[in-house]
């Protein structure tokens, strides 16, 4: 039985890239198989895709989502904002010397006044919270907060940040975190592939903070995911039923797009509209959707590793994550990007 410890491996901490490449399409590309490994350059994935494929992208846009301020009984705090539920209410990580309770009310950035109604979530991990005064915290949050770069990465947000942790596609606010397979494409690259007479279609899945926590269980059966919230438009499952007919193949860019097509079709039959998921993913999944992946390389012991795992196997994994390292590949949100195949069995 595979544990946590089977997704565990050694990054040289300075392949973890702290930038963006010089512009979107300039990082590398690694075009992963059961039996070969290809060094490319990401615009060489063009070539790999062929007539008649569909690429689903994730058009999900990061909120500023990242917020300082204190407690008005004292106390310097930070919030993490995972899920705006509405218009008055909000659902975050709170760190701080002391936990604020149910009550308590919490000034942020010195412009949003907000009360805790208490803790939330599998493990009580978030604090449910609501606006104590006039406005709107979508609103609010867009003017006063920060955008919320990985943990990994060391520097403040900055200008650079600001127009390169988002998709050239990205519509919808939601997430706390960028779909980062996304980042590497420009127009020019989205309209080559159309040309190359390609589908491409779209879906939104609002990425949670929990995407960067490791599995902390012993047994992966007892790991628990944050709930996700996603849209698949009908135009999505209408192209994705065209691509099977004319045997293209289903290409997902990013896994926020895998997990939302692959929960989507939980029941059997893809459906489209809203939902919410805690799918997870881990070797033994049985694909339903999707036939090709692009991504980036994933933190240790995460949730994203596994479901890699899943997709092109566990000792495909091991061998392509040996070979970027290797091969000084950069990792993580500004890194380099994966091409997998599903695992024939």
């Amino acid at each position: 039985m595979l544990t946590p410890d089977d997704f565990d491996f050694h990054l040289p901490p300075e392949l973890i890239a702290q930038h963006p490449a010089a512009k979107r399409t300039a990082s590398r590309l690694l075009e992963v198989s059961e039996e070969t490994l290809h060094d490319r350059r990401f615009p060489d994935l063009l070539p790999l895709i062929q007539p008649g494929d569909l690429l689903v992208f994730n058009d999900t846009r990061v909120i500023r989502a990242r917020l300082f301020g204190y407690k008005e009984s004292g106390g310097r705090i930070e919030a993490m904002i995972e899920r705006i539920v509405d218009a008055r209410h909000a659902i975050a990580q709170i760190r701080a010397s002391k936990s604020p309770k149910a009550g308590c009310r919490i000034v942020l950035e010195d412009a949003i006044a907000l009360t805790v109604i208490g803790r939330t979530g599998e493990q009580d991990e978030f604090f449910a919270l609501e606006l104590a005064g006039d406005g709107d915290l979508w609103a609010l949050i867009e003017a006063h907060g920060r955008l919320p770069l990985p943990p990994y990465i060391a520097h403040a947000a900055e200008s650079e940040d600001e127009a390169r942790y988002q998709t050239v596609f990205a519509r919808h606010p939601g997430a706390v975190a960028a779909p980062t397979a996304g980042l590497h494409f420009d127009e020019t690259l989205l309209g080559q592939i159309v040309e190359r007479g390609a589908e491409i279609a779209w879906l939104t899945l609002h990425v949670g903070a929990g995407t960067f926590q490791p599995v902390r269980v012993a047994k992966l059966s007892e790991h628990r995911m944050h709930s996700e919230r996603f849209d698949i438009p009908p135009a999505t499952v209408a192209a994705i039923a065209r691509t099977r007919a004319r045997g293209g193949k289903v290409i997902a860019v990013g896994t926020t797009s895998l997990r939302a097509l692959e929960a989507a079709a939980q029941a059997g039959e893809l459906r489209a509209g809203p939902a919410e998921t805690e799918i997870f993913i881990t070797p033994g999944y049985r694909f339903r959707v999707v036939d090709r992946l692009l991504t980036n390389f994933h933190l240790p012991r995460s949730t994203l590793l596994m479901l890699v795992s899943a997709f092109a196997g566990t000792d495909t994994i091991r061998a392509a994550y040996r070979h970027a390292i290797a091969g000084r590949y950069r990792f993580f949100s500004y890194g380099d990007a994966m091409l997998l195949s599903l695992r024939q069995t």
